[in-house]
């Protein structure tokens, strides 16, 4: 059975749901206190965009250690204690769980705009490159969580993310606005300093922008990050590319 409408029948307030950085459910700009149980709950759920969640998968996957018998129990225990607002945003049915239509979720946003920056029929100027959407871009899902589902969600989406910054700083090169492409290359490389696309791109922004003492630095940086953490030396394709980038912007 759903869970009842507001008392006065109307629909509930437009709701935000952050999972970018941390979880925070807002109403109307206001924030929503959730406990730690309420919390997963709403955050499994919304992390399957609009999908259907069945209730099995639901108690199965938040409470993995306990009989089955036991996790549905938990589930229906933990939805009978959700507090007004977090009720409201979920769609509770006898056989699965939906987020409710009138709540929208940071992480929903920002995946589109990552899938947008790898698509290459889509151009950079495209995107929108505002200051939510890099700030989006450069942010870890639920970090201080370790739930094993939270730790493949939050992989895949740092992974996505980075292919997404490394997408949008080599469109940013390639239309000649170069210090925002320093910039996302920075972010990624921020991210993984291990990353050798990361680190060829950052290289290949300072060029262009004529800073060879720049992309020799970040060069030296990443040859000791590779040597210090795992004992390997950068690819020879990536001081290939060096070389050939250096030769292309010296005077002759």
């Amino acid at each position: 059975m759903s869970l009842p409408p507001a008392q006065d029948g109307s629909a509930p307030p437009a709701a935000l749901l952050s999972l970018l950085g941390g979880f925070e459910l807002t109403v109307q700009d206001e924030p929503v206190p959730v406990s730690g149980g309420s919390a997963r709950l709403l955050a499994f759920v919304a992390m399957r965009c609009r999908a259907a969640v069945p209730r099995a998968l639901v108690a199965q996957t938040l409470w993995p250690a306990v009989p089955e018998r036991c996790a549905y129990a938990n589930l229906r225990s933990a939805l009978s204690r959700l507090p007004r607002a977090s009720r409201d945003a979920l769609d509770v049915r006898p056989d699965e769980i939906h987020l409710a239509r009138h709540v929208s979720v940071d992480l929903h946003r920002a995946r589109r705009t990552a899938y947008r920056a790898l698509d290459p029929a889509v151009a950079v100027h495209d995107l929108g490159l505002d200051p939510e959407t890099m700030k989006d871009l450069s942010t870890d899902l639920l970090p201080g969580w370790y739930d094993d589902w939270v730790l493949l969600e939050a992989d895949h989406w740092r992974q996505l993310r980075l292919g997404a910054l490394e997408a949008v700083a080599v469109g940013l090169i390639e239309v000649g606005r170069f210090a925002e492409a320093q910039v996302a290359a920075l972010t990624a490389v921020r991210d993984d300093p291990l990353r050798e696309t990361g680190h060829s791109i950052l290289i290949r922004a300072h060029l262009a922008a004529g800073n060879r003492g720049e992309a020799l630095r970040d060069l030296d940086r990443y040859e000791r990050y590779l040597h210090n953490d795992l004992g390997l030396e950068p690819t020879p394709e990536l001081r290939r590319l060096v070389a050939e980038l250096m030769r292309a912007v010296t005077p002759r």
